[in-house]
């Protein structure tokens, strides 16, 4: 099995992934507990699916009983430029790195599989299952476990040797592999990635309130935001990088291997102005095959409205103001937002 193991590692790196890792599924027995505090907390808001998942997502094992091992793999996105600068361009919108361009589940799905199938063609009648981030499956956690890295003080996963660009997949297998030894944390006295929070999301080191988290507001949550936290959403209208773009390991990071993660020019800081103009089938348009499209125009839309309130400029206040009225109430109560702040005269 060792061989297997490290024949199964070398399609790993030949298929595209930076490093990979083996745990048991219950190699992690507090995991369970530690998403019940977190629940419990209201941490998670509106992503009822933790709660209603939970005993799944908290214990692996019961996930996929017939699993014996979980192969934890890891794929750089790594940017080529430090994404903090587009935040200063504030007539400009600030979309996350990892969804400039195509959907990471797509492709590190297509990996994961061609990775599975060879497993599988070298021990015949086993199974296999894969997954990337919508299954309840805590990756994190399990890639710490499998010796990938360790989850930082922002509650991301990082390496040594990867910095904290990447990707998760994991492969949960019949098979018996060896396990890797878990990685530690090395974060040590440093707390760049918690001082930088525009929301203050992490109420202590290793843990998050997604409530505030700029990712979580842009993404999950529907809606209104809370007015106290609009203003400290800057420009970002699709996640947040200010964490993981501060970590000092990141001088570690590896080069991302697929152009489909290069950035789209269209994407790379985009103008807010033709932005708000899109409708429901020109958001569809500009982000086909993008992770950006499930969120919808509408929450889009209410996020550049945001952006546009955010800039500053009053040169922006007539984007805002053909939305007062749109049908989506979200929308438009975030048109007035924006009208108000920038004339102050709505």
């Amino acid at each position: 099995m060792s061989d297997l193991k490290e024949a199964l590692r070398r399609e790993a790196l030949d298929a595209g992934f930076a490093k990979m890792g083996i745990c048991r599924p219950d190699a992690v027995p507090e995991l369970g507990e530690r998403l019940a505090a977190f629940v419990a907390a209201g941490y998670h808001g509106q992503m009822g699916w933790m709660a209603e998942r939970m005993h799944w997502r908290g214990a692996p094992d019961a996930l996929w009983p017939e699993a014996k091992s979980v192969v934890m793999l890891a794929e750089p996105y790594t940017p080529d430029a430090d994404p903090l600068v587009a935040l200063k361009a504030q007539d400009r919108a600030t979309i996350s790195v990892y969804a400039q361009n195509r959907d990471y589940h797509d492709l590190v799905k297509k990996r994961l599989k061609r990775v599975g199938r060879w497993l599988l063609s070298r021990v015949p009648g086993e199974q296999i299952k894969v997954f990337v981030d919508t299954a309840p499956v805590m990756e994190k956690p399990l890639a710490q476990a499998a010796g990938l890295g360790w989850q930082g003080k922002h509650t991301n996963l990082l390496a040594r040797d990867l910095g904290n660009w990447f990707f998760l997949g994991a492969i949960f297998t019949s098979v018996e592999l060896p396990p890797d030894t878990p990685q530690e944390d090395h974060c040590g006295s440093c707390t760049a990635c918690l001082d930088i929070c525009p929301t203050d999301a992490f109420p202590a080191p290793f843990r998050l309130d997604a409530r505030k988290c700029i990712s979580y507001l842009t993404i999950e949550h529907k809606g209104p935001v809370d007015t106290a936290l609009r203003s400290k959403m800057g420009n970002r209208i699709y996640g947040c990088d200010d964490c993981l773009a501060v970590c000092p390991w990141n001088k570690f990071a590896q080069t991302a291997r697929d152009i489909r993660y290069d950035p789209r020019p269209e994407l790379q800081s985009p103008e807010l102005t033709d932005l708000a103009r899109l409708d429901d089938a020109g958001f569809r348009a500009l982000f086909s095959g993008s992770p950006i499209k499930r969120i919808g125009r509408d929450r889009f839309v209410r996020n550049v409205l945001y952006a546009i309130g955010n800039s500053g400029k009053p040169a922006l206040a007539d984007a805002a103001r053909g939305l007062v009225d749109d049908p989506d109430e979200a929308v438009a109560d975030a048109a007035r937002w924006a009208v108000e702040r920038l004339t102050c005269d709505f």
